[in-house]
């Protein structure tokens, strides 16, 4: 019998397909990993770069360039293909041309025999994300987008710095759409265990509560400041896939903001939206219902009636569906 290995197979290696393969040889997460791509030689010259480290990396790696067929036996597909964000452009402009894209790849992936677990890191990812699920045919729990992983990580940090505590030691998420009408749960942000308004309360003559407002606006408009400064965001997002691969592969149950599936929670239906959620092998296992207060509630339902009012051309054209409607 063939030995069973962890296969992840990365479909798009531009800017943050590279840099996630890179985090993952780095972390020794998976024990194979196939580079697609339609850009042939630039995902050959990836797979002989990344191959050429295995000497330093933390655990042997297969490493190829491959082709749709190598899905048929991958534990997760990540996807990152797509065009990417221009300056001055918002995630939500990208997403007729990227579904269209979407549907080529993900029916391609589908032909393979593929029934893993679906990461999604392009944009619009709560709506691609949604879309990748209808062209898949595969449960919901099976088809994560990378949500607002991200901005939950820029919150921690600036948090962090403006705390001065370890980015690890700071709890906080951001939900809603992975952009501009995206919200900070101020109400469940703690350091130490310690929430962040009894925090500034102790220290009155260092602190100021009205600087949670401009902390928050770092995070929102941070890929912006990135992609003026240097054309693209990758790193922070590729580190974020390296996570979410982890906490499927490791089955960890663990909590992470992701893009899942809302069908009821939050007052919700039918969408894909960052929200926390328990990740472990068989994928999203529980979105998890955060108390939030008024104002937070006001503004969930408001990102999730945009992300709603923006799909609707690419639900109508490619799905014949009404997302008003809602799926009960």
């Amino acid at each position: 019998m063939m030995e069973r290995v962890n296969r992840v197979a990365l479909i798009g290696t531009g800017s943050v397909g590279s840099s996630y393969a890179f985090a993952l040889l780095n972390q020794g997460v998976a024990d194979e990993l196939v580079l697609i791509d339609l850009h042939k030689d630039k995902a050959e010259g990836d797979a002989m770069d990344l191959n050429h480290g295995l000497a330093f990396a933390p655990a042997n790696k297969k490493i190829w360039f491959g082709s749709y067929e190598d899905c048929e036996l991958a534990d997760i597909v990540v996807i990152t293909a797509g065009a990417n964000q221009k300056p001055g452009e918002t995630r939500l402009d990208l997403l007729e041309k990227n579904t269209a894209i979407f549907k080529t790849i993900v029916e391609s992936v589908m032909r393979s025999g593929f029934d893993g677990i679906f990461i999604v890191a392009t944009n619009p990812v709560d709506i691609l994300t949604y879309m990748t699920w209808e062209f898949s045919g595969l449960p919901v729990n099976k088809v994560i987008g990378s949500g607002t992983i991200l901005d939950t990580a820029r919150l921690r940090f600036q948090l962090s710095e403006y705390f001065n505590v370890d980015t690890r030691n700071v709890h906080a998420y951001i939900m809603g759409e992975h952009g501009d009408s995206e919200l900070p749960v101020w109400s469940h942000a703690n350091v130490g265990g310690r929430s962040v308004f009894d925090r500034i309360q102790d220290h009155p003559d260092k602190y100021d509560i009205t600087d949670l407002d401009t902390i928050f606006e770092q995070v929102r408009d941070a890929a912006y400041h990135i992609i003026e400064r240097k054309g693209a965001t990758h790193y922070g997002i590729a580190m974020g896939l390296v996570r979410l691969t982890k906490a499927v592969l490791h089955n960890e149950n663990a909590v992470l903001t992701i893009s899942g599936y809302v069908n009821g929670s939050y007052g919700v239906d039918d969408l894909y939206i960052g929200v926390p959620a328990i990740v472990n092998r068989k994928g999203v296992t529980e979105i998890i219902q955060l108390d939030l207060n008024e104002e937070e509630k006001g503004k969930f339902t408001e990102s999730a009636s945009i992300l709603k009012t923006t799909m609707e051309p690419v639900l109508k054209k490619y799905l014949n569906k009404d997302p008003q409607a809602g799926k009960k």
